[in-house]
């Protein structure tokens, strides 16, 4: 490991504990888990992330172009740019286990509770330092991975839900070593040490990430 990536990873690590969210933090979680959450709000989590995934897809684009070409921001930000296309390949099988049409998908009308969360990000690709991003967005994806791990096991113990079907929370639950490497070494790009100016925002970015977060599964909660 590099002089670099060490205090890096230091960063990361320590964020990613300090935005992590407490079980009962995100009211829809429990009741999804307990079986209690009826399928038009199962459903409304594929609405709404239909819009955000698009969003955050074209957010992430921007941020590699910012990043400048070969290098590390940009190797990361590309990637996340993918996993998005990924996700949205993913998400249609979801979507009909939960008995939404194309009608009703282009239908829907999404919430400002939940559209908060991509907006910021969107904020985030054209005002924020890319390294500083690349520490916010690696510590709430670690949040965000865990609510999809609780999701994934919850539909497939409790609504019969097949592994087709789970493969969208699957996908953001499942360890990514590459991607976390890639994180690491973005992030190693903006600080020489565990105070650099490079990822000073980094912690700001990740609390305002974790809140909007919240807002999603409060929003979405019956």
């Amino acid at each position: 490991m590099t002089r670099q990536a060490r205090p890096a990873r230091e960063l990361v690590a320590a964020l990613t504990a300090a935005l992590a969210p407490a079980a009962d933090d995100h009211p829809l979680l429990p009741l999804i888990e307990a079986g209690a959450a009826p399928l038009p709000v199962l459903a409304g989590i594929a609405l709404e992330q239909r819009h955000i995934i698009a969003s955050d897809r074209r957010a992430f684009a921007l941020l590699a172009e910012r990043s400048g070409r070969g290098t590390a921001c940009a190797a990361f930000f590309g990637t996340l740019a993918e996993g998005e296309t990924t996700a949205l390949e993913r998400l249609g099988a979801y979507e009909e286990a939960c008995g939404l049409t194309p009608v009703a998908i282009g239908e829907y009308l999404p919430r400002a509770g939940c559209q908060a969360y991509p907006a910021y990000v969107a904020w985030l690709a054209l005002n924020g330092e890319p390294a500083g991003v690349a520490l916010a967005l690696t510590a709430n994806f670690a949040a965000w991975g865990g609510c999809c791990g609780r999701i994934a096991r919850a539909l497939r113990t409790r609504y019969g839900f097949t592994d087709e079907a789970c493969g969208f929370f699957d996908f953001f639950a499942a360890p990514a070593p590459d991607l976390e490497r890639l994180a690491v070494a973005a992030v190693a790009t903006g600080s020489d040490d565990a105070h650099g100016e490079g990822v000073a925002s980094g912690a700001h970015y990740g609390r305002l990430l974790q809140s909007y977060e919240s807002m999603f599964w409060t929003a979405l909660a019956p």
